[in-house]
């Protein structure tokens, strides 16, 4: 009986904390906008399975699952089951693994994935793809594709602009030394 009696409590603290709290320590969330522990902002750690959305994370997302989706994310994107995504609509200061990262903001860190789609990444994306919307330190997989880029390594890089070099089998910059060049392209000022 003590046994049951401590478990409802503890059920019922949980559901007072759920309903009032802004910020999470733990919160497991999954389709149709469920979170456990409900709250906008995780600090500590989030199961996101199946699909899950928060607002903001710092600590670590480990997913079971499916794609975790975020507005801001500070700390470690990592999925338990190599079948993991990252979602980050503005901002992520970190390190993402996952077969597919796409943060439409700006990163400062790494995307470790298959697939990275980014838009401003001060670091790194390491893949087999790495596509940018924007402005990217290093890219080193086996397609590079970004509009501004100050170094790729990989079989193809396509860039607008290369700030500094490509290295690749076909290295294509329209600012480059020629357009498109086998092994080595840098940038003509």
């Amino acid at each position: 009986m003590k046994k049951l009696g401590a478990l409802i409590a503890v059920l019922a603290t949980s559901a007072a904390f759920n309903a009032t709290a802004e910020t999470v320590p733990v919160q497991l969330s999954t389709l149709n906008g469920t979170n456990v522990m409900a709250g906008e902002s995780v600090e500590g750690v989030r199961f996101p399975t199946l699909y899950g959305k928060t607002g903001s994370v710092k600590g670590v997302d480990l997913h079971l699952v499916g794609i975790g989706e975020t507005d801001d994310f500070v700390g470690l994107q990592f999925p338990l089951l190599i079948a993991g995504a990252n979602h980050v609509n503005n901002s992520m200061t970190g390190v993402a693994f996952g077969l597919w990262n796409w943060n439409k903001g700006t990163t400062t860190g790494a995307n470790l994935g298959m697939v990275n789609v980014t838009n401003d990444v001060t670091g790194a994306n390491v893949g087999l793809v790495n596509y940018s919307t924007g402005e990217t330190a290093f890219d080193w997989s086996a397609v590079n594709v970004s509009e501004s880029s100050h170094a790729q390594l990989g079989f193809v890089n396509v860039t607008d602009e290369i700030k500094v070099v490509q290295v690749g089998l076909l290295n294509c910059a329209k600012n480059g030394f020629l357009p498109c060049f086998p092994l080595v392209n840098f940038a003509v000022k």
